[in-house]
């Protein structure tokens, strides 16, 4: 087994942060929700930990970078909320818990196949991954769909109009570019700036956001 490199474990951004104490990462990242530096840097920590985790459990390589994917976005949700003052007068230890809470993932996950997985680990790392569908969050529910179906599933302007049109939506191919156009304004205005800059370069959106399915598929099950 390999485990994949991840560059924006090199960014200077993020190794500005190696000094700092797992707590001290951990404190940060809660403080300033509109940062993605130290989540980033949690990440590159202890992602080959996590990695290897996965890679013995997964039937395929493609379900192992999914389930990797999906163990780090909800280790993003609950790192968000985290008391780590609650535990029974033992000193809380981010290794730890993460490995608990990979396990728990391993276990709970119902993974689609490998076919109805469109996620690129390559294309996306986690944790842009994680302030990306953050940002999906803040669209609307229908420019949210059009922004799937066009990144994702690479349709046209004219077949997510007649989609919609066929779901009873009264929309035109016109409506829907400017509809995309105003939502990928948006994501770049919400991501989180230190992000952009980490894997994005500052540049515009990618032309194949890493957008996951399951987003469009009710059958792909979460906990």
């Amino acid at each position: 087994m390999e485990i994949p490199a991840f560059p924006e474990c090199s960014h200077s951004l993020v190794k500005s942060l190696h000094h700092y104490s797992d707590q001290e990462l951990l404190t940060l990242f809660q403080r300033h929700p509109d940062a993605g530096q130290y989540f980033t840097a949690i990440f590159c920590r202890y992602a080959s930990i996590v990695h290897t985790l996965i890679w013995h459990t997964a039937r395929s390589p493609v379900q192992a970078d999914y389930l990797f994917a999906i163990t780090w976005r909800h280790i993003f949700h609950e790192l968000g909320g985290l008391d780590v003052h609650s535990t029974e007068g033992e000193p809380f230890n981010l290794q730890s818990w993460l490995i608990n809470v990979t396990a728990v993932c391993i276990n709970r996950a119902e993974l689609p196949s490998a076919e109805a997985i469109h996620y690129s680990l390559k294309t996306a790392s986690p944790p842009l991954w994680c302030y990306l569908d953050q940002a999906l969050d803040q669209l609307s529910p229908l420019q949210r769909l059009m922004v799937l179906m066009a990144q994702t599933f690479h349709w046209s302007e004219t077949r997510i109009a007649a989609y919609l049109q066929a779901e009873g939506e009264v929309v035109t191919p016109a409506e829907v570019n400017a509809q995309l156009h105003e939502s990928y304004r948006h994501l770049e205005a919400v991501l989180p700036e230190d992000i952009q800059v980490i894997y994005l370069n500052k540049q515009p959106i990618p032309a194949s956001m890493p957008i996951e399915s399951s987003d469009f598929d009710p059958t792909v099950s979460e906990w």
